[in-house]
C-alpha cells in the first residue's frame, strides 16, 4: 500500500511545498504566461488544471480571465487552495484516475511532472482518458513532464538543500522504468526525521504520444524548455507535450514528431 500511495502522504506534508515550491514561483508564473501567450487561448475559456496542489498554477491562469478549475487528491491542499475561490476560480479533491467534468473545458494542463506516479499503466491511461473526455473537440491538453533521456545523463545523486531552518537530504537512482529519490526531512519541529521516496515513470515522448493518441488526443508541438526553445532528446530538461482533441495531426515533415524526439526520418 505504501508504494502505490507515497503522493498522498507526500503532497499532504507542509514540507513537500517548502522543497519544491516556495523558491520558483516566479519562473512558474512566467512559463505559465509564457504559454498562454503562445496559445492565444480566448478571453473566459474554461481551463483545468490538473494536480493543481495548493493552486499557485490555478490562480496565475484565473488572474488572466480564464475559467478556472483545480483538482487534486491531496485534500490538505486543496483545503488550502480553496481560500482563493471566486467567481472564475473553484477547486475540488479529485483523483485525476476517475471521470471528471465531460466535454466542459477548452484547455487542460498537467504542470511540472505531476504525472507518473501510478503504480500501472492502465492507471496512467486512466488518467489521460479523464483529461480527454473533460475536454471539448478541439480542447487542448499541455503536459509538462521531465525528459527522462537528460535525467538519465544529468542525475545527481546526492544532494543537501536548507530551506528557512529546515534540512533535506536528498538521494536520487533509477532503473529500467522509474526515477526514485529518497529525501529525509530534518526539522526541529520533528521528533525524528521524516523520509519519503518519490517514485516516476520513466515516460518518453513515444511513450506519451501512443497514451494520447489512444485517448483522442494529437500531438501537435513538443518544446524542450520553459523557453520554449525545440525538444532535444539529450540536450533539453523538460518535454512539454501540447496536443490536441480532434485535430489532425500535422503533416508537414518540418513538424513531424518521432518517439526520439528526432523531426526527420533518418532513411529520408
Amino acid at each position: 500500500m505504501a508504494e502505490t500511495s507515497w503522493y498522498k502522504n507526500w503532497f499532504n506534508s507542509p514540507f513537500y511545498h517548502k522543497l519544491y515550491f516556495e523558491r520558483d514561483e516566479k519562473e512558474a508564473e512566467a512559463f505559465i504566461k509564457r504559454l498562454i501567450n503562445y496559445l492565444h487561448p480566448a478571453p473566459g475559456n474554461r481551463m483545468l488544471d490538473v494536480a493543481c496542489g495548493k493552486g499557485r498554477h490555478s490562480k496565475t491562469l484565473a488572474s488572466l480571465g480564464f475559467a478556472v478549475t483545480g483538482i487534486d487528491i491531496s485534500a490538505d491542499s486543496i483545503a488550502y487552495a480553496k481560500q482563493f475561490e471566486k467567481d472564475n476560480l473553484d477547486f475540488y479533491v479529485h483523483d485525476m484516475r476517475l471521470p471528471f467534468w465531460g466535454n466542459y473545458f477548452h484547455y487542460a494542463f498537467n504542470f511540472f511532472t505531476s504525472f507518473g506516479y501510478f503504480k500501472t499503466r492502465r492507471e496512467h491511461d486512466d488518467a489521460i482518458r479523464t483529461i480527454a473526455k473533460s475536454l471539448k473537440r478541439d480542447g487542448m491538453f499541455v503536459i509538462d513532464y521531465l525528459n527522462i533521456h537528460f535525467a538519465e545523463e544529468n542525475l545527481v545523486y546526492n544532494e543537501s538543500r536548507e530551506i528557512n531552518g529546515t534540512q533535506y537530504d536528498i538521494h536520487r537512482w533509477d532503473d529500467d522504468t522509474h526515477f526514485y529519490k529518497k529525501i529525509t526531512v530534518k526539522d526541529n519541529t520533528l521528533i525524528s526525521p521524516l523520509e519519503f521516496t518519490e517514485k516516476v515513470a520513466k515516460f518518453s515522448l513515444g511513450d506519451f504520444t501512443d497514451m494520447l493518441s489512444y485517448q483522442g488526443l494529437q500531438v501537435q508541438e513538443v518544446f524542450g524548455d520553459y523557453q520554449f526553445n525545440h525538444y532535444d532528446v539529450r540536450k533539453t530538461p523538460r518535454l512539454i507535450i501540447i496536443a490536441s482533441k480532434g485535430v489532425a495531426y500535422k503533416e508537414d515533415k518540418e513538424k513531424r514528431l518521432y518517439s526520439d524526439g528526432r523531426r526527420t526520418d533518418v532513411l529520408t
